[in-house]
């Protein structure tokens, strides 16, 4: 999504990147599967694949800027949140917060193709090890991208051209999943943490000023 706009519409970005990971994600899916706890991902998913099913159609007809300037202080202020908080991270959100977690990332998700962030802080504090951690939010990952990549097929969001798009892609996505999950088995859950909270630090900086048209 950093390059993609500069060639492709937004909406059709969104389709093309979230494709592009869809090889590596299946092979993470496969390599934690026994880790998965499936019961932990039938509500967030409903909730977050009904909003998405909205946002995608908003995707096509809203500008943009604004949105990704909110994302990106959302983002920021949840990773200073988790980095510092007492406690942050290790505790179960209240309800409450799940469900707002669980609507933002659907909306973003249809919207751009990164609703990954606020998903990765909710199963983040149910995992007690990092492959519980991998396998409930690789599985997320793989079901939303079947159905909201169905979704924009049959909305016409994408369509069999932009398939050449996804196939460059896919290459440097199976090559970072190889890489990563390599690294990954010498890190601790604890590190993982730390990873995932500087990614969307980083993510929201980002998004920040590309909504503020500073990038």
């Amino acid at each position: 999504m950093v390059f993609l706009p500069h060639i492709l519409p937004i909406s059709q970005s969104a389709g093309v990147s979230t494709l592009t990971m869809f090889i590596g994600n299946a092979l993470l899916v496969w390599r934690y599967r026994k880790a998965l706890d499936f019961k932990r991902l039938i509500v967030p998913f409903i909730v977050y694949a009904t909003v998405a099913t909205w946002s995608v159609h908003l995707g096509t007809v809203l500008p943009v800027n604004t949105l990704k300037a909110l994302l990106g202080g959302l983002l920021i202020v949840l990773a200073l949140y988790f980095t510092f908080g007492r406690n942050a991270g290790s505790v179960r959100l209240p309800v409450v917060v799940t469900v707002i977690f669980m609507v933002v990332s659907g909306f973003f998700n249809g919207l751009f193709g990164i609703g990954g962030p606020l998903m990765a802080l909710y199963f983040l504090t149910l995992a007690s090890s990092k492959e519980e951690y991998l396998a409930s939010i690789q599985t997320f990952f793989f079901m939303d991208t079947i159905y909201v990549t169905t979704l924009r097929f049959v909305t016409n969001v994408l369509s069999v051209a932009d398939v050449k798009f996804v196939a460059v892609g896919m290459v440097g996505a199976v090559i970072g999943t190889m890489v990563a999950s390599r690294v990954v088995d010498h890190l601790n859950i604890m590190r993982v943490k730390q990873c995932v909270y500087v990614f969307i630090a980083l993510a929201g900086i980002f998004y920040l000023l590309t909504g503020l048209q500073v990038i």
